[in-house]
């Protein structure tokens, strides 16, 4: 699957997006962040404070507990504000 990251979540992780392939028990938004975290000290520097990432599976917003199989794209982006 794709994963695309926005604004600082970019920033942090040095690139706007990536092929993964996450193993077959990472089943949830939160568990790919999770693994994602685990990969290296970018991502986890990112992902650090996990509960303020917001998530769009397929362009549609997800919680953290959404599940991610068959997805073709996963984005990953800090809290919009708007004005």
């Amino acid at each position: 699957m794709k994963a695309l990251y926005f604004a600082w979540v970019r920033e942090r992780v040095g690139r706007a997006e990536e092929e993964i392939s996450p193993p077959p028990e990472v089943g949830t938004v939160g568990e790919l962040i999770d693994w994602l975290k685990s990969r290296d000290e970018t991502y986890a520097h990112a992902f650090e404070n996990a509960a303020v990432i917001r998530a769009a599976i397929d362009k549609a917003h997800a919680r953290h507990d959404a599940a991610i199989a068959g997805a073709r794209e996963i984005a990953f982006f800090p809290p919009m504000t708007g004005g």
